[in-house]
């Protein structure tokens, strides 16, 4: 009764320690798969002026879509390394909870976190388990699967990705290729300014030939 009495009371502070182990050994992991993303942007940037000294504008395109590619996948990841984050804090509530009422407790933020996480190929599969780990432990329910989503989500970059080609092609050959991004209509309330200064001098210009003109007359009566 004793030793299983023991384990019982254990596992809910186990399993939210082993969680949280996890998160932090796949934080480290989207880290390091940043570092190597950014290294790859060096790489094609170099190539990228390369081709564009030569004018190769299709090698220049290819690598322009890399490298918007690349710079999606690191946004991606930072987003998901913020779900990881929200999701150890929550870990840290759940300590909390076990140490209060000896038990886990029902999470939304964690369910949401979760279900983001489960996107990321990096982490999906170990997202995946863990989520399933956290069904039966009653943290989340069930969970959908938005595998269709994800897909949806790999056309819409690629499209993104091309409107971007151009922009992309600008920046880094210093507007050599490409176009220029698209920049807002200057203010109209800028030039107001300017308008309503001319405008207040032909005004005053007027005044003082209606006065001269009044001297004048004066004189001449």
């Amino acid at each position: 009764m004793d030793l299983f009495g023991k384990s019982q009371d254990r596992k809910p502070k186990h399993m939210v320690q082993e969680w949280s182990e996890k998160l932090r050994k796949e934080s480290f992991a989207l880290d390091y798969q940043v570092r190597c993303i950014q290294r790859e942007e060096d790489k094609i940037k170099r190539s990228l002026k390369e081709a564009a000294k030569k004018n190769d504008k299709e090698v220049c395109t290819i690598l322009a879509k890399e490298l918007i590619r690349s710079r999606k996948a690191i946004n991606k990841i930072y987003t998901s390394k913020a779900h990881i984050n929200s999701v150890q804090l929550q870990m840290k509530n759940q300590m909390a909870t076990v140490r209060v009422a000896g038990s886990l407790a029902k999470s939304t933020e964690v369910m949401q976190a979760m279900q983001a996480l489960v996107k990321l190929p990096e982490v999906a599969a170990s997202m995946r388990k863990m989520s399933k780990e956290m069904m039966k432990a009653g943290i989340i329910e069930e969970m959908i699967d938005e595998t269709m989503e994800s897909l949806e989500d790999v056309e819409e970059m690629e499209e993104e990705a091309q409107k971007e080609i151009d922009h992309v092609l600008w920046e880094i050959t210093a507007g050599k290729l490409g176009e220029a991004p698209a920049t807002p209509l200057a203010n109209p309330t800028k030039d107001e300014p300017s308008t309503s200064r001319a405008e207040a001098e032909d005004a005053d210009e007027e005044d003082d030939m209606k006065e001269m003109q009044n001297r004048l007359q004066a004189l001449r009566s």
